[in-house]
């Protein structure tokens, strides 16, 4: 399968990641279910990438079941921090160097904190993005500790 050498996938080939590409048509706000649908995965096993700011403008990363949402009030309070928000598009593509429906946490063009939500290492596989739209790679979730700077939270609330 012919697939893009974004610089999420740069970075897991330099890492020794074993990962499984995976390709769909990419649909403007089509989001997870979108892609759970397209592929035939379970929407719980997709990961978000998304980019939250605190009250400071300190950016964050948190990693997320496509099926929950992020509780905003609780990361703050997990953060010990006023407030935090959704980055602007604008501002999550220049701190990440990936266009939004396109986030990957690896291969970040800007080092920042990294949260994961804790019930993702629960899953046998998870789906993430791979650098573009329209592409996630499959990996094992233990991976994302070999690879990436985490720490554990408990944010997620339902959809």
């Amino acid at each position: 399968m012919k697939y893009p050498t974004t610089q999420a996938i740069r970075f897991l080939r330099q890492k020794k990641v074993e990962f499984e590409p995976h390709l769909f048509e990419y649909v403007e706000k089509g989001g997870t279910s979108h892609s759970s649908q397209s592929l035939g995965i379970d929407e719980h096993a997709i990961i978000k990438t998304l980019v939250f700011e605190t009250n400071e403008k300190k950016p964050l990363i948190v990693l997320m079941h496509g099926d929950r949402e992020v509780s905003e009030k609780n990361l703050a309070r997990h953060l010990k921090v006023k407030s935090v928000s959704p980055a602007s598009a604008e501002k999550a593509n220049k701190l990440t160097g990936y266009i939004f429906g396109g986030t990957s946490p690896f291969g970040l063009k800007t080092k920042m904190p990294i949260y994961a939500e804790k019930t993702i290492f629960d899953l046998d596989k998870i789906y993430i993005n791979g650098g573009k739209r329209g592409f996630l790679v499959e990996i094992d979730p233990i991976d994302l500790w070999d690879v990436l700077d985490l720490k554990e939270v408990e944010v997620g609330i339902g959809k």
